[in-house]
């Protein structure tokens, strides 16, 4: 029987959506920023890089990476509301962790909190990454049947000129009569 989670641990509970809204698709992979890791960590941005460069050997390039300036702005104009004011936004661009780089971050940063949230992280990655797969299944599924239903469509077609062809009335002369022919009278 499953354990009942504790009301400690449903406390720090954070919905899948809210994660999923902060998953990127950047650089061909589904990447978090380093702000909404903060966030969700409930951490300041700055202490959250500071935890990671103190332990920098544990997040090689394919765990994070920094984005280009342009990947950087572009987030940033994708932003609706932006908050105004002197240092309200990072003059760096953001940190990018993948997946890895999110399940390394339980060891890094060291909070109750940090930790389940990882956890519930690395959970949805899990779900995005079987959602995925059950999609390409689906689509050769799809696929296969486009062939059957094209192949069926040919045959279908053949018989119907077939049948056409054996209902098209015959050329064939009129039947002669069986039989002795006497010649008319003259």
């Amino acid at each position: 029987m499953p354990k009942k989670p504790s009301s400690r641990a449903a406390l720090f509970a954070v919905p899948a959506e809210s994660i999923e809204r902060r998953i990127y698709l950047i650089r061909g992979l589904k990447v978090m920023l380093d702000r909404d890791l903060a966030e969700l960590y409930q951490v300041p941005t700055k202490v959250f890089n500071q935890a990671v460069k103190r332990n920098k050997r544990r997040f090689p390039e394919d765990f994070m990476f920094r984005l280009s300036a342009g990947e950087g702005q572009i987030l940033r104009s994708q932003a609706v509301t932006l908050e105004r004011g002197r240092g309200r936004h990072s003059k760096y661009p953001p940190y990018a962790f993948t997946e890895q780089g999110v399940a390394m971050l339980a060891a890094v940063v060291h909070s109750r909190r940090a930790i389940e949230t990882s956890i519930a992280i690395v959970r949805v990655f899990v779900r995005l990454r079987e959602m995925l797969a059950r999609h390409r299944q689906l689509s050769h599924k799809m696929a296969a049947l486009e062939q059957t239903q094209k192949k069926q469509a040919a045959h279908i077609a053949t018989i119907y000129e077939m049948v056409e062809h054996l209902m098209a009335p015959s050329e064939v002369p009129p039947n002669r009569r069986i039989g002795f022919v006497t010649e008319p009278d003259r």
